[in-house]
């Protein structure tokens, strides 16, 4: 059964949603949920007229050779040079570092968007049997955020600009940096809306 979209403010952000892999219907219902008009991105012309871009879980060299096999992955780094919000969730989060630590078989490896400055290790957590969830706590928020970590990296080095939003243990989970934003988790999977409420804010200017 298809899941009805709840209907959205007039002035809502446009915020894509690229759709070349990974759970992309499940950040699409979280930012309807968060008050934004989410649009799917499968092309170079609908990165135009964006306000924001979300980069989902999945398998980042896979995404990373989409990108560059559709001519994408130059025009979204220049959009993110050039200022355009973003959040990145595990492999988007690998994506969005300057570094990547074992990024995959060479030619065939994850290739960063320079995003944030900070090097990320690539499945640091282990394995799809190594997956696990619980509950950590998030700057900014009174409470924990439920985060659920599948083949997710970690967040080895950041830059003097980064934001440490969240850790779990001694490993760094979640980022910000300006107007990027990046998680090692997966909240799109959870009835918890407020990391895609953050980005939200952060695409209007209200964080």
């Amino acid at each position: 059964m298809t899941r009805a979209a709840p209907p959205v403010r007039g002035n809502a952000p446009r915020i894509g949603v690229l759709s070349l892999q990974g759970d992309v219907r499940e950040h699409v219902a979280a930012l309807y949920d968060s008050g934004a008009a989410p649009q799917q991105v499968r092309r170079r012309t609908e990165l135009e007229g964006l306000d924001g871009l979300v980069i989902p879980g999945g398998e980042s060299t896979a995404i990373s050779h989409l990108l560059r096999d559709l001519g994408m992955l130059e025009p979204l780094r220049a959009f993110l040079g050039d200022g355009m919000p973003a959040f990145g969730s595990c492999a988007g989060m690998i994506m969005l570092a300057d570094e990547i630590v074992d990024a995959g078989v060479p030619g065939r490896e994850a290739l960063p968007l320079h995003g944030i400055d900070m090097t990320v290790r690539r499945n640091a957590f282990g394995r799809q049997v190594d997956s696990f969830e619980r509950d950590l706590p998030f700057d900014g928020f009174r409470e924990p955020v439920r985060a659920v970590f599948i083949r997710a990296p970690w967040v080895e080095r950041v830059g003097a600009g980064v934001t440490v939003l969240s850790r779990d243990g001694d490993h760094i989970v979640a980022v910000r940096q300006g107007r990027v934003l990046a998680t090692a988790f997966h909240s799109e999977i959870t009835a918890d809306r407020r990391v895609h409420g953050l980005f939200v804010d952060i695409v209007t200017g209200d964080a």
